[in-house]
């Protein structure tokens, strides 16, 4: 198999460069290929319901105090002396939220179907509605691309808050560069489907955000595009991208597919092949 990569990947590539649309392309039977009007792209955007938006809210107002909270107290027991430390592990948790949107974006992809109790409809089904309907996550509003992730840090970020509330100088101290490394892991997965988002945004983007794109300190639209040729099946990190080109040089989603499917008998992403071809 050829590795693909944004300089060398097949056709067809997703069409992005209309209006955040993807509305182009049929089949030979006059159906929507993909976009907005594709048939499974309706009925799974129509399963986003007011409980789902109402628990994504409470979970961002939630998430957003308790990040501006830890921001305050990392700020407040800073030591420029202890730099060389904070830097590596600010860096490390940069990382680990790039490999973390992997492994998850890899398993709701490959694994699972939207009828799954509770994580299917929650999890499972922006990601298949993603396949074949690409923008519209540009559709989406702030609440929607990242309701999801901001629930899952609640834990953790409530639990590093409580430490900083309640812990002594001393404690605050000895933990300190673990927390910056658990806060910058918390803040890239908390902005990852925002980054996700602007990797689709082909217009309208404000010029610092493409800047961080050209310098791939986020993920680049011309690097994630390399996810979205059929089968879907590489460049799974959607964070800063970084760690795609390694993960495919030595086939590290392929061999643990493999090892899934030899245990399980299961077939990786056979729900995404079927929503994708859904025609009523």
């Amino acid at each position: 198999m050829v590795m693909l990569t944004e300089d060398r990947f097949e056709p067809p590539s997703m069409t992005e460069e209309d209006p955040n649309q993807n509305g182009v392309g049929e089949t030979k039977d006059g159906t929507a290929r993909w976009g907005p009007q594709h048939a499974g792209a309706k009925e799974l955007a129509n399963q986003y319901t007011a409980g789902k938006r109402a628990q994504e809210t409470i979970c961002v107002v939630i998430s957003i105090a308790l990040m501006v909270g830890n921001l305050y107290f990392i700020v407040k027991h800073f030591n420029i002396d202890n730099w060389y430390i904070i830097l590596p592990a600010a860096l490390l948790g940069i990382v680990t939220a790039d490999f973390f949107s992997g492994v998850v974006h890899w398993a709701a992809d490959s694994w699972g179907s939207v009828e799954l109790p509770i994580i299917g409809k929650a999890l499972i089904r922006p990601f298949r509605e993603h396949h074949i309907d690409p923008t519209s996550i540009t559709r989406h509003d702030f609440i929607e691309t990242n309701g999801d992730n901001f629930a899952v840090l609640i834990p953790v970020i409530a639990k590093m808050f409580y430490g900083f509330y309640t812990g002594s100088p001393e404690e605050i101290a000895k933990n300190y560069n673990w927390n910056c490394y658990l806060f910058l892991l918390a803040f890239f997965i908390s902005i990852t489907n925002q980054i996700h988002k602007w990797s689709h945004t082909y217009f309208g983007l404000p010029r610092y955000i493409t800047i961080f794109q050209d310098l791939n300190i986020i993920l680049p639209r011309k690097h994630h595009r390399v996810h979205h040729v059929a089968p879907h099946e590489t460049y799974f990190c959607i964070t800063t991208g970084w760690l795609n080109y390694p993960f495919e040089k030595f086939g590290f989603w392929t061999k643990l597919e493999e090892l899934i499917t030899l245990a399980t008998g299961a077939k990786p992403r056979d729900d995404d092949l079927k929503w994708a071809k859904k025609t009523n």
